[in-house]
Formats: C-alpha cells, sequence, structure tokens
C-alpha cells in the first residue's frame, strides 16, 4: 500500500506550510483591525443541523460519522445509512456560525462581527483545485438589517487583498431580490424558481444556450425565453437603479432591490473608488438561504472565484426561533494560495546558526536565545563539509541569513552572517 495521504487531502511540507501560515496571517489580522472578532466551533455537528436544508447541495456531500456501540443487527435491520448516523464533519462554516449565535448570543454584542477561520470537509470528486478538505476564512456581521453590514464586509475584504498584493481582481454582485424578480417577469412561478436558479448558475459552464435549452426541458412551457435572453447574453448595466431594473424586471419589487444595491455599491465606490464592482445579472451563488445581496470576487487568472457571501437573514431564525439579519463573505484560502504572490513567512526574520559538533552547546543556544529574545526566527544546525548544499537547503527552506558559532563568538552581536540566496 502507498504510502500517502486520505484521496483527496493533502501534507504540506514547512516550506509550504510556512507561506500559508503567512498569507493566513494576513488575512486574519486585517479582518481583525477591522473589528471582526475570532470564534473557532467543532469539527464535527450534529446531521440533523447540517441536513437541515441550509446547505444545498454541499449537504449531499457531508461526511458522516456512524453512531458509536452500532451491532450488526443495527446495521442489518436499517433501510437506510442516514439512521446509522448523527454526527458529520461540517460541510461549510455558515451553518455552524448560525448554530453558534444561536447558543451563545446573550453573551455576545447586538451587532456580532465573527471571523471564523478553519478547514470544513466536503466528500467532493477530488481533482484540480478542489479537494475534500480545505481551509474557509469567513467573516459575517449578525444582528444589522441595514446595508451597512455589506458596506463594511466589502471593504474590509478589499483590504485583505490589497495587502496580499492581488491585482486586477473585480467583486461581481447582485441581489437575489432581482433575480427572483426576473424570473416573474420571464413568466416562471415560485414553484419552479429553486430548479431556475440551479440551471442559472451552470452560466459559465455550460454557455446561454445550453442554459435555455435546459430551463425549457426542465420546466413548464409558457415561460419567455426572450425576457431572458438578453441577460444570459451578458447585459450588464451599470450602477444605476432604474437600468437595473429594467433589465431585472420592472416590478416594485425590482426597482427596491436595486435602490438598495446601488446605494451600497456606491458608498464602498466612494471611499476605494470606482471599477472594483461590476453589476452582474446572471450572479446566482448556489447556496439557497440567500435572501438579497450576492457577491464574489473574481480575478482575470481564474475561471472560478476567489470567495463569495450574501445577506442570509432568514437563516439564524431556523435554530433560535428569532429572525437576526445576517450577511457574510467567505474567502476561498485554497485558490488564494494558488493566485497570491510569494510572501516568504512573516515579518520575522528567519536565520540559521551553524556551530561545529565540538562546540558547547550551552554558548550556542545561549546566543540562539539571544536571537529569539530580539524577534528572530532562528534554527541551529550542525555544520557539514558541504557547506554549498548546507547553505541552498537554509534558503529553500526560507531562511535568509545566516553565520557560523564558535567559541570566540562572544555573543549575537558579534556574530558575521551570509545573505542566503543572494
Amino acid at each position: 500500500m502507498a504510502v500517502t495521504s486520505a484521496r483527496g487531502m493533502r501534507d504540506f511540507l514547512p516550506r509550504d506550510k510556512q507561506r500559508r501560515d503567512a498569507i493566513l496571517e494576513v488575512i486574519t489580522q486585517t479582518y481583525h483591525r477591522h473589528g471582526f472578532d475570532s470564534i473557532e466551533t467543532p469539527a464535527l455537528e450534529d446531521r440533523e443541523r447540517l441536513h437541515s436544508g441550509l446547505g444545498g447541495d454541499n449537504e449531499k456531500l457531508s461526511f458522516q460519522v456512524l453512531k458509536r456501540g452500532l451491532s450488526s443487527e443495527d446495521i442489518a435491520a436499517t433501510n437506510s445509512s442516514e439512521d446509522l448516523s448523527d454526527l458529520g464533519l461540517r460541510f461549510d462554516l455558515t451553518v455552524p456560525l448560525a448554530r453558534f449565535y444561536a447558543s451563545h448570543h446573550g453573551a455576545l454584542p447586538p451587532v456580532f462581527r465573527s471571523l471564523h477561520v478553519g478547514p470544513v470537509w466536503r466528500a467532493e470528486r477530488p481533482q484540480k483545485g478542489r479537494y475534500r478538505q480545505f481551509v474557509q476564512c469567513d467573516i459575517d456581521i449578525l444582528g444589522q438589517g441595514e446595508t451597512s453590514a455589506e458596506v463594511e464586509i466589502m471593504l474590509a475584504t478589499a483590504d485583505v487583498l490589497d495587502r496580499l498584493g492581488l491585482e486586477g481582481w473585480s467583486f461581481r454582485v447582485n441581489d437575489r431580490r432581482l433575480l427572483l424578480e426576473l424570473l416573474r417577469a420571464a413568466g416562471i412561478a415560485p414553484a419552479d424558481h429553486t430548479t431556475a436558479l440551479i440551471i442559472l448558475d451552470k452560466l459559465d459552464k455550460i454557455g446561454a444556450d445550453a442554459v435555455l435549452a435546459e430551463l425549457e426541458q426542465a420546466l413548464p412551457a409558457g415561460f419567455s425565453t426572450e425576457v431572458l435572453r438578453p441577460v444570459l447574453s451578458g447585459a450588464t448595466p451599470g450602477f444605476n437603479p432604474e437600468d437595473i431594473a429594467a433589465v431585472m424586471g420592472s416590478g416594485e419589487s425590482a426597482t427596491a432591490a436595486a435602490q438598495e444595491l446601488c446605494s451600497w455599491v456606491t458608498v464602498v465606490e466612494s471611499i476605494r473608488g470606482a471599477g472594483e464592482f461590476v453589476f452582474d445579472p446572471t450572479l446566482v451563488r448556489g447556496m439557497g438561504y440567500y435572501t438579497a445581496s450576492i457577491m464574489e470576487v473574481s480575478h482575470p487568472d481564474l475561471g472560478i472565484s476567489l470567495g463569495g457571501g450574501g445577506r442570509y437573514d432568514g437563516m439564524i431564525g431556523r435554530f433560535l426561533g428569532t429572525e437576526v439579519p445576517a450577511v457574510g463573505f467567505s474567502l476561498g484560502f485554497e485558490r488564494l494560495v494558488e493566485v497570491v504572490d510569494a510572501h516568504e513567512g512573516s515579518n520575522l526574520d528567519r536565520v540559521a546558526l551553524v556551530y561545529d559538533a565540538q562546540a558547547e552547546l550551552e554558548h550556542v543556544v545561549k546566543i540562539k536565545m539571544q536571537l529569539v529574545s530580539t524577534g528572530h526566527t532562528v534554527r541551529l544546525v550542525e555544520a557539514s563539509k558541504n557547506r554549498r548544499a548546507l547553505y541552498e537547503r537554509l534558503a529553500g527552506d526560507g531562511f535568509t541569513r545566516v553565520a557560523q558559532v564558535s567559541e570566540a563568538t562572544s555573543d549575537a552581536e558579534a556574530l558575521s552572517w551570509r545573505e542566503l540566496g543572494a
């Protein structure tokens, strides 16, 4: 048997882990500066909670955990494997956050700004860029019904992307209410809206003609493809409420949703400058719990988004019994690692101290501790005959400087440094 990680999961060598940690540090520190507080939730949640209908198609991809103490009779008597499970690995961070808030809302502020980072698991078919275990970075604002929450989340996320040195990205935005108005304008009955949105969400993969063909096959006859075709063919009005409503439907709900969308986008653009937002009338977002604004961040180097989110005002109430407005955004950490330029570790200076086998250990360690106490990251390395190979390996591990420690070295200030990689 090959000694490899489980299918769809990965090991990370020290240099790779160093880079991932550096990127994650930028993300978390930036979100903290914007007032978001870190939380942590368990990897496991009750199966019924994970399969409550809030996770969309991801519920089908959840890893289930067998009940403890099952007998062979229990297994033989069941009609469904679901009856044998009472727990599951979380497939996203939003459902656990909803449970967390319902459990602890009494100890949280009226408007809670959450930063939730951790691994999630989905029984995906492994392929390039898609894994069964991956890290998500979520921020959410719970308890804020006004669109100032969208403004905060977009500004904080844009700041993260800036601090990561990422260029060329843009926010694609839409509103779930506008999508529903578009479907109504096309004559699609409310009972068929979920089916229609699932099909519309395939536009990037299969194209407009295939989407229309699939809609005609899946929906009852009588809806208007002429209403949908201009939108599917790339009509992208600017952030003018009247222009958006004209594309998405002329009803009062469309006008109100368009005005709300344009208002918060305008605020962000007034601070950041124009050009980072694009109204995308075909942006759906697969999760069915979104109720209003939806957004994604895209990058020209990828055919997929770097993150996304939206408003989900009806979700917390499913657990709490009282409606709580909520909006959130999730960064695709694994995708960011692929496109962000290498951030070599952290702001700490990574240095190596090379010592001879005959050197007095106490003396060498004392010099190391002097460097550690002043903020350096230090590795002790026993000297080898092939210094060139040793220095190349240290440079490959992310170390920037190296110094030789001898009995004559009085303290850290007396070290003579050699730059690595130069």
